[in-house]
Parts: C-alpha cells; sequence; structure tokens
C-alpha cells in the first residue's frame, strides 16, 4: 500500500464527485481478463486488492482507485523474424517483393496466431484524489503510465480537468539554488545523491552516489554551469526521495518511525490495516506536497480556474 514513486497533478475544476458517484462510474469500466486473442485490457479493479470490496476505498478524504492492465508479451525478434519468412516464402513462390499491404497483413496475421500462446504481463497502477488540497496523485514510476490512468479515468468519468505543476521558477533552477545558495526549507535536509547536466544537447552528464553535496566537488560541478535535474532529498525526519525536474517524485521511502504507528493494530484484521496505512500515508504525502509547492511559491489549489 506504501507507494514508492509519484506523479502528482491538480485539478483546474474542483473534483465534486462523491465516493459512491466515483464508484458508479469505475463500474462502468471494471478489468476483465484478456481473451485468447486479445492483446491487452485495462480497467478498474478492487482498491484495497484481493481484500477490497470495492474500486473506491475512502479514508480522512482520500479516494483510492486501482487501473489494472493486462498485455500479452509477443518478443518482437520472434515476430519479426517470422514475418521475414513470410516475406521470402512469397518472394521465392511468386518472383516478386512483398508489398507493404502484404507486409503488414503478416504481421497482423501472426500476431493473431501467436497471441493465444503469449504469456500475460499484469501491472496495477494505484492513485488516490483528495479534493480538499486539489489533487490526484498517481503510484508510479512512468510519467506514460500516469497519464494511462489520467485518461481511464476521463474516459468513465466524461471529464477529468487536471494538469501538472508549472511554477514559475523551473524545478531544475531552483534545486540548482539550493545548493548554490544553501537555501532549502526548513523540512528538508539534503540526501546523498544528485545528478547534472551541462547546458547544450551534448552536455555533460554527471551522477553522483553517497556524496555530501556540500562538498568543494559539487561545488566545481555548480561553477561549471552544471545545473542539477534529480536530487536527494529528506523530508521532515518522515521520508526520503529523489526529486526530479519534472516535479515526480522517485524511490520514496517512508521512514520507520511513521511506519511503525500503526503496529498496534490487529494484524489479523487486514482491512483494517490497509486502511490505516493507507490514511497515514495520503496524509504525508499530501503534506509533503504542499511544503515542496511552497519552495516554489505555489499551491495545488493555485490552478483552479476562477
Amino acid at each position: 500500500m506504501w507507494f514508492k514513486n509519484l506523479y502528482f497533478f491538480t485539478f483546474t475544476r474542483p473534483f465534486a464527485l462523491s465516493e459512491d458517484q466515483l464508484e458508479k462510474h469505475l463500474a462502468e469500466h471494471l478489468f476483465t481478463p484478456c481473451g485468447s486473442t486479445e492483446q491487452s485490457h485495462f480497467g478498474w479493479v478492487n482498491a484495497l486488492g484481493k481484500h477490497g470490496h470495492s474500486t473506491v476505498h475512502s479514508a480522512n478524504g482520500n479516494l483510492l482507485i486501482c487501473a489494472r492492465k493486462e498485455e500479452k508479451i509477443l518478443p518482437a525478434p520472434v515476430v519479426k523474424d517470422m514475418i521475414e519468412a513470410k516475406i521470402a516464402q512469397l518472394e521465392v513462390e511468386q518472383a516478386r517483393s512483398a508489398t507493404k499491404k502484404e507486409r503488414e497483413q503478416f504481421k497482423e496475421d501472426i500476431i493473431f496466431e501467436l497471441l493465444p500462446r503469449a504469456f500475460s504481463r499484469v501491472t496495477d497502477t494505484h492513485a488516490y484524489i483528495n479534493a480538499e488540497h486539489n489533487l490526484i496523485v498517481v503510484n508510479s514510476g512512468s510519467r506514460g503510465k500516469a497519464e494511462d490512468l489520467l485518461a481511464l479515468l476521463r474516459k468513465v468519468i466524461g471529464t477529468l480537468p487536471v494538469t501538472s505543476v508549472s511554477p514559475e521558477k523551473a524545478p531544475d533552477e531552483l534545486m540548482t539554488d539550493w545548493l548554490n545558495e544553501k537555501s532549502i526549507g526548513d523540512n528538508f535536509t539534503l540526501g546523498m545523491e544528485a545528478e547534472f547536466h551541462a547546458l547544450g544537447d551534448d552536455g555533460a552528464v554527471v551522477r553522483v552516489k553517497n556524496q555530501d553535496l556540500d562538498s568543494d566537488e559539487i561545488k566545481t560541478h555548480l561553477d561549471a554551469d552544471k545545473y542539477v535535474v534529480k536530487l536527494a532529498l529528506e523530508w521532515d525526519e518522515a521520508m526520503s526521495f529523489i526529486l526530479c525536474d519534472d516535479l515526480a517524485i522517485k524511490r520514496l521511502k517512508f521512514f520507520d518511525v511513521l511506519q511503525e504507528q500503526n503496529d498496534d493494530i490487529d494484524g489479523d484484521d487486514v482491512i483494517a490495516k490497509l486502511d490505516a496505512d493507507f490514511a497515514l500515508m495520503a496524509g504525508e504525502i499530501n503534506r509533503l506536497i504542499n511544503d515542496l509547492l511552497a519552495e516554489f511559491n505555489v499551491k495545488a489549489t493555485d490552478y483552479l480556474e476562477s
């Protein structure tokens, strides 16, 4: 239940659906497994997995949802080899080259033939909505997968007016200032990892790990006009993460002192433990995002259209 990577978005119009209303919308597009000749399926599943009974789980104003995607795995080299064999056979039998349309038909036929025997890859992507904080937070290390979830949600709701946060001061510029000017906010402390880029498309890329970011070596990179695109941070003695220049939060780790707050819950009551962990996690993530945006002098509610 503890999220590991975050992409967060703000609403440009208030999210007004209740838990029951949202659940009714999600019920219109529940996940079903792929048929033997289908390549992929995408739909909603129980928010708490096998322990849950609904597609929406609410805790302290946070609405948890989960999208499941099944994809049939067809190795590209195998498909390519089979297409080339078909083309070679046609050239021998008809003494001519295959047309573009024939090549495309060969590919379609081969995929259709292989799909019933293909392995499946199933992935779940969780997200939660908090209307009060004007946020939707997706647990994904890939922006594309995060946007896939948003697209599916938009499809079932009919509209989903969200946007990425675009502060006036670019994240790479502010992160560079944090190292140059030692000006990071009180709730944040520097970690021991960063990535620097030099200006220009062919500029140098420097990655440091287990390195004091206040050291002379780091200052040398900054003096050479390199700018920070990834930066390890700790927040409020509760979690650590990598902040990226698109405001993605990667490798999020909650400290034991936080996770242990729910240790007194009966381990046999799985739903109660999942509910408490989600409520605790979402509350801390909301505070983190608000603190992070404050460093950019913006709030999530600033993106609401007047």
